[in-house]
């Protein structure tokens, strides 16, 4: 009886252990979708209960992340970088500076933190990737994307949040030499460099897929999809795909296998087919009306749904042909993430609307304005336990979802 119980709670001790170890993503674990049931199918006349609010953010587009049962996001304050790091009932624990932030064209915190057990990571708008201690901000190390690797800031500044995957942290500082790198994530050394297209980066933060035979890291930049062996850093294959400002913040879709990459500015999206083993890639087809510039799609039940920039329409698309089953003008373009059988859309304009997921139409069921808080409607909302998180520029609001 004393062994069994043992076992048990060695069982229990480890499996903690190693949840608690797993790093913060952005977008959340689905790349936006969320697994979370039981949630509302239809809010109050006046929009979701809002369960509390914190103003005072200063100025960012970044998303909150959930770990070590505490909400961590990070904004910027007189040009000085900050995470806030809150209870989860809104109250602020506390704050460290990290450093210069982007203070130029759409000024503030871009990239959002990660949270990896009891670290945690910030890639600034200049190109600083800083690891610092997650219970109270004390710096462990830090790299610069522009000194100590070969790469160069971009127009909008660095808003790749980075990729952490068992003891590797990834970002892409866009060098010739060093174009995307992978660091030992406890210390900062060098695992290993590639050199990829050698473009400059392009604003995307990666995507990491585990196949059988490999993890593969695909991401963006400045004019190619590029797919990466994650352990080694070998390009595997490359893919043309630009656009007038080399603006490509969308992480790609994964899904039965394949991949969807797309970026605004009227350049749309691609589906390529990847081989099984992750080392080539073929057009499938293509989207010119699938431009979203940084709101991201999802892909649910085989259909594609999200926002195109130039017609300023939402869409539904299918995954295996391409065909187009819906455009809709009811809202502003925005940012699309997923939960329980329905769509969270939050337009650019400020409105937050509940939408079936259904490929037949854009059906609206619910609707409100955000009204709080400052500048861009850009942040991407988040959903934890039964809330759905929004942030505008200095406010973050926890809304009441389920």
């Amino acid at each position: 009886m004393k062994k069994t119980l043992f076992l048990a709670l060695n069982l229990f001790f480890i499996s903690t252990v190693l949840f608690a170890q797993e790093p913060t993503k952005w977008r959340g674990e689905s790349n936006g979708i969320y697994n979370e049931t039981g949630l509302l199918k239809k809010w109050p006349a006046n929009g979701p209960e809002i369960l509390w609010t914190f103003d005072g953010l200063g100025e960012g587009h970044s998303s909150p992340v959930f770990a070590n049962g505490q909400i961590y996001l990070s904004t910027m304050i007189d040009g000085e970088g900050y995470i806030f790091v809150f209870s989860q009932d809104g109250k602020l624990n506390w704050k460290v500076n990290y450093g210069k932030e982007f203070a130029e064209s759409y000024p503030g915190a871009r990239s959002s933190v990660v949270v990896a057990g009891d670290l945690m990571y910030m890639y600034t708008g200049h190109g600083e990737l800083i690891c610092m201690d997650a219970k109270n901000g004390n710096k462990k190390w830090s790299k610069k994307a522009f000194e100590d690797f070969d790469g160069q800031n971009i127009r909008w500044g660095v808003t790749e949040t980075v990729v952490i995957n068992d003891d590797m942290v990834y970002f892409t500082p866009g060098g010739k030499k060093n174009n995307v790198v992978a660091l030992n994530r406890f210390n900062g050394d060098l695992i290993w460099s590639s050199s990829g297209k050698g473009e400059l980066s392009a604003y995307c933060t990666p995507l990491l897929v585990e196949l059988p035979s490999r993890k593969l890291l695909v991401t963006h930049t400045a004019d190619h999809i590029i797919g990466l062996d994650a352990k080694t850093g070998k390009l595997l294959w490359d893919h043309p795909h630009t656009n007038r400002w080399q603006v490509h913040p969308n992480t790609p879709l994964l899904y039965n296998g394949d991949l969807f990459c797309f970026s605004g500015y009227g350049q749309g999206g691609v589906k390529l087919n990847m081989s099984e083993d992750g080392t080539s890639v073929k057009k499938d087809w293509f989207k010119t009306e699938l431009d979203s510039r940084m709101g991201g799609m999802v892909v649910v039940d085989g259909y594609i749904y999200g926002s195109g920039d130039k017609a300023r329409e939402w869409r539904c698309v299918n995954w295996e042909t391409g065909k187009e089953t819906y455009a809709d003008k009811t809202i502003g373009k925005g940012v699309t993430i997923y939960a329980d059988g329905m769509l969270y859309c939050y337009s650019d304009r400020g409105e937050l609307a509940l939408v079936e997921a259904n490929p037949e139409e854009f059906k609206v069921i619910s609707q409100t304005k955000v009204e709080l808080g400052t500048a861009q409607h850009w942040a991407h909302p988040v959903i934890n336990n039964g809330r759905l998180f929004v942030r505008h520029g200095d406010v973050l609001i926890a809304y009441k979802i389920k």
